[in-house]
């Protein structure tokens, strides 16, 4: 995933490179040959918003590979708060409805997807749907 200001990571782990506040998770770049047209068009911009009992992320915004799952962004975010892998985190879109854990970002983004990003709120209990 990376911020708005794009600074490289992967897996959820920040790359030095110093000139930046942005991260990148999950991109390949050994591999990546195409333009950067093509590039911007692989990666979803990510808002995420803290929901009822959930802590906040100091950094909300990400970009993430189109391909990738909520799933890989629950894990992402269990890592970034701390909670444990066998507690539970939510994700609603729209604040009405929980996508499945295998649904890909790029399919949610381009249904709901707004303004150039698509903003997720994250629980640690239910709140909608």
């Amino acid at each position: 995933m990376s911020e708005s200001s794009h600074t490289s990571a992967a897996e959820g782990e920040h790359s030095g490179g110093g000139h930046g506040d942005s991260e990148s998770v999950g991109s390949n770049s050994s591999s990546n040959t195409s333009s950067p047209a093509i590039q911007a068009k692989s990666k979803v911009d990510i808002l995420l918003k803290a929901t009822g009992d959930a802590p906040i992320i100091k950094q909300k915004k990400w970009t993430v590979d189109r391909s990738k799952k909520i799933g890989y962004v629950a894990v992402f975010v269990k890592k970034l708060l701390k909670i444990k892998p066998q507690e539970s985190l939510f994700f609603y879109v729209s604040q009405s409805f929980a996508p499945a854990l295998d649904t890909e970002l790029g399919t949610i983004y381009d249904n709901f997807g707004a303004d150039g990003k698509l903003i997720l709120h994250y629980c640690k209990t239910q709140a909608w749907g």
